[in-house]
Parts: C-alpha cells; structure tokens; sequence
C-alpha cells in the first residue's frame, strides 16, 4: 500500500449520469479536480485520476501518525447518453488497469442518489456491469456511497429510518456488499470535519478487508 510514513488508498467511483459521482470524488479529495454540473446529457466522457494532499490525523500505524493519500479515478457514467455500454466498459477498465494496475485498487464506490428510488432493472444492469468490471469478487472490494442525503433529511429521513423504508431493491444491494454504504451530503461534503468522517468509514471497510487489493499486476 505505502511505506509506513505514508498510506495510499486507490477508489474508483462508478454510477449512473447526475447520481453526483464526480462530486463525490471531489468530496473524497478535497477538490475540484472533476467537473461536475447539471446537465441534460452525461457530463463525464472519460476516466480522469485525481490525487488528495497529504492528509494528516486519520491514520496512525505501529503508534505512529502515518499521512493519508486518497487517489479517485472518475469514470464516464452508465448507462451515458453518448457512449454504449462497451464504450464505456473498455475505458474504465483500460484506465484501472494504467493507474492501479501496479498498486491495485481498495475499493469501487458505486454511488446512487438517496432521494430517487432504485429499480430492480436499473440495479440489475448496474451490477452486471460492475462484476463486469471487477470480477466475481466484486462484492468484497464495493460500497455504496448514498449522495444527496440532505435532501432525504429535509424530507424527515435520518439515516435508520430511511433504510427502514428503502426498497427491497436496495437493501438487497446493501446486504450483497456487505452493509458497506456512506451517506453523504452535498450541500456540505467537502467540509473538512464532514470528509473526514467519510474517509474513516472507508478506511474502516478497507482495513475490514484486511488491505486486499483488486487488479494488482495487471497493468500491461
């Protein structure tokens, strides 16, 4: 992963068009490295690779303070409104296999919107797509991230209650990556307080995972 002064975590995020994928990984990396805006068609057409500052305060290994850096690949969406699905397969996985073929990748985070509902066609393509993607060991190296979740508060959900009325659909999803999902806020996900508690999470999923990396030694 790093040496023992220094750790790196490799995310990819996936989802469909305006989910808030490209925010999301501007909320991991405390940036604003991927454009992200509203639009009628998808806005991301290719993988870009951002890369977080040192961060300091979230991890601490053999008693030591270690700095922490998040490296976030943004992918075109799928389904997308100008790429088909084999398009946007093969980009993904050309660019995965350039920038975490060395290192491996820690975790993809599939990323919905919390105040639409999700389908059982709409997850169905979307996981095809992902095993697709990563294999059939998927599962283990995927969490959810949930955005747009102060819409949902606004609507008198907290986070209990909200999974106490999702859909069958979505709970099964939840269950299949083993309860690995992150609510997160848009309005204010970049505040440093707020990113921190979601890179504990997921450092809490990747160290639940003891390490394991996807990919590794593919890179040609």
């Amino acid at each position: 992963m790093s040496d023992s002064e220094e750790m790196i975590i490799n995310l990819v995020v996936l989802g469909k068009a305006q989910t808030g994928k490209s925010a999301a990984g501007n909320s991991l990396l405390g940036s604003s490295d991927f454009q992200s805006r509203l639009s009628p068609s998808s806005v991301t057409t290719c993988c870009s690779l951002g890369r977080s500052r040192r961060i300091l305060g979230l991890v601490r290994r053999n008693g030591c303070e270690s700095a922490l850096r998040v490296r976030v690949l943004d992918t075109p969406s799928y389904p997308h409104s100008d790429l088909s699905k084999e398009q946007v397969r093969d980009t993904v996985r050309a660019a995965l296999a350039h920038h975490f073929g060395e290192e491996g990748l820690h975790l993809a985070l599939l990323v919905l919107r919390a105040d639409l509902p999700l389908c059982p066609e709409e997850s169905e393509d979307t996981l095809q797509f992902i095993q697709e993607l990563l294999g059939p060991t998927w599962k283990d190296f995927t969490a959810v991230l949930l955005t747009h979740a102060d819409k949902a508060e606004e609507a008198g959900y907290s986070e209990e209650t909200y999974l106490h009325s999702a859909s069958n659909t979505l709970l099964s999803l939840l269950s299949s990556v083993q309860h690995k999902y992150i609510f997160l806020h848009n309005h204010n996900s970049i505040i440093k307080e707020k990113r921190n508690i979601v890179l504990r999470k997921l450092l809490n999923f990747i160290q639940k995972n003891n390490y394991q990396v996807l990919l590794k030694h593919s890179k040609e």
